[in-house]
């Protein structure tokens, strides 16, 4: 039950809204640097190794730890440095919304007890998630892989959305991907969040461009 439980958080028919976002992929294939499917292929790589799974994952991780104990003030101050983490307005109005909804279904489902989030009226994503994993004992490692599976697959999708590389690509790159989730979940659960690095200053800039570029699929 868990391993589908899992399969079920990390699915893209949870309704969240992931699919709205590339995360600034959209403006680096936009303006020419991301031509190729090699390309794209290593910044998604690269933005997996080196944020995701280096500092998003980490937070995802201790939050799991805390909800376990059920410990409100370690959540708050997590969930705060989650935020403030967001580089840009877009990927922070991305963490507040797919929180927010994420939230919202977990009441709906009635999965969890209720006045649990009375804590966090404004929930960021990894949040929202690791209370749902929390709650339905799916372990830290576990859980961290299929976290992250999910935010490759929404990138490569974003990427097989943006450019003309076809599905077979797009399956291509998830085999890479997927490849390097076992060690990065070994790491991750070794690494408290004071040691989380998020250092992508082109993940960063390309956020931050595509606030403002003018023809966009995409919310961020």
């Amino acid at each position: 039950m868990k391993l589908v439980r899992l399969l079920q958080l990390s699915s893209p028919a949870l309704p969240v809204g992931a699919y709205s976002y590339s995360q600034g992929l959209e403006w680096a294939m936009d303006c020419g640097s991301l031509a190729s499917e090699d390309e794209i292929l290593k910044w998604i790589g690269d933005c997996l190794e080196f944020g995701a799974a280096r500092f998003e994952a980490v937070y995802l991780a201790a939050m799991m730890e805390s909800w376990g104990r059920e410990d409100f003030d370690r959540l708050a101050v997590l969930d705060s440095e989650f935020k403030a983490s967001r580089e840009s307005a877009e990927l922070l109005a991305e963490t507040l919304q797919m929180g927010y909804s994420m939230m919202r279904l977990l009441k709906d489902l009635g999965e969890i007890r209720d006045g649990i989030f009375s804590h966090f009226p404004s929930p960021s994503f990894p949040l929202a998630w690791s209370a749902a994993a929390a709650a339905w004992g799916i372990e830290e490692a576990e859980a961290v892989s299929g976290y992250l599976w999910s935010w490759a697959e929404n990138q490569v999708m974003a990427a097989v959305k943006g450019m003309p590389l076809g599905q077979t690509a797009g399956q291509r790159m998830l085999l890479k991907l997927g490849k390097k989730l076992s060690s990065l979940a070994v790491d991750i659960l070794k690494t408290p969040p004071g040691e989380a690095a998020n250092f992508l200053p082109a993940f960063s800039i390309a956020s931050c461009l595509h606030e403002t570029q003018y023809a966009r699929l995409f919310k961020s």
